[in-house]
């Protein structure tokens, strides 16, 4: 079996893990690059996995960018 290289949190739900998958996302550093609206907008995310995410970010002083301003 091939060791998958994510760092993601456990716990998050197969949708919402497909839904990182599919937009290139397998790291946890790879999102303090997106802000949550961005990561909302992928189908399968939801509140509980964006507070996962938020709390595995935290964790480690990272977070997500904050929303541009364009």
């Amino acid at each position: 079996m091939i060791k998958s290289e994510s760092n993601l949190p456990t716990g998050l739900a197969k949708p919402a893990q497909r839904a990182l998958a599919g937009a290139g996302y397998s790291r946890l550093e790879q999102l303090t690059r997106v802000n949550e609206q961005e990561l909302l907008a992928l189908h399968g995310m939801g509140p509980k996995a964006m507070r996962l995410l938020r709390e595995a970010l935290a964790e480690k002083g990272w977070s997500f960018t904050e929303a541009s301003r364009d």
